[in-house]
Order: structure tokens, then C-alpha cells, then sequence
């Protein structure tokens, strides 16, 4: 088991269906359905991205530089995240 996890496979598993939701969702808002509009969507799965990419550098033992990259950069997506939940509607 900590083979597994050193490798960072389920990081790697967790991204792909982080992936996966991506295209499933923006599709099913394509074909007309209820959905996040893109930059929304991009809002809330960034930070969340760059924070599971920080957790497999330091789980595979990668350069701390690359983590705290990959740290860092959650929080700027966080604040986008934030800056798009709380914006005002635009017009009546």
C-alpha cells in the first residue's frame, strides 16, 4: 500500500475523473442542459486541481519547488473561485 501511494497513483486516478467531470459537464451544458458556465466550472476545480498536483509532487518525492508551485498556485484559483461566486448579476 505505500508503494501505491508513493507512486501517486491515486492522485493520478483522482485527476483523471476530475477530468472526466469536466468534459461531462461542459458537454451536458452544450446540448442545452443546466450547468455551470465554463469559467465557473474552471473556478471551482482549479484550486482543487493545483492542491491534488502539490499532493502528488510530495507524495512521489518531486522538487519542493514543484509543491510549492503547485500551493501556490492553488490560492490565486481559490480567489478567482471566490471572486466568481460573489459577483453581482449583471442586469435586470
Amino acid at each position: 500500500m505505500k508503494e501505491l501511494f508513493a507512486s501517486g497513483a491515486p492522485v493520478d486516478l483522482a485527476l483523471a475523473v476530475v477530468g472526466v467531470e469536466i468534459v461531462v459537464l461542459l458537454a451536458w451544458r452544450r446540448r442545452g442542459g443546466p450547468g455551470l458556465r465554463p469559467l465557473d466550472l474552471l473556478g471551482q476545480l482549479l484550486a482543487g486541481a493545483m492542491l491534488m498536483l502539490a499532493l502528488r509532487c510530495a507524495l512521489t518525492g518531486a522538487d519542493y519547488r514543484w509543491t510549492a508551485t503547485f500551493f501556490g498556485a492553488s490560492f490565486p484559483a481559490h480567489l478567482f473561485d471566490l471572486a466568481r461566486r460573489t459577483r453581482r448579476p449583471s442586469g435586470p
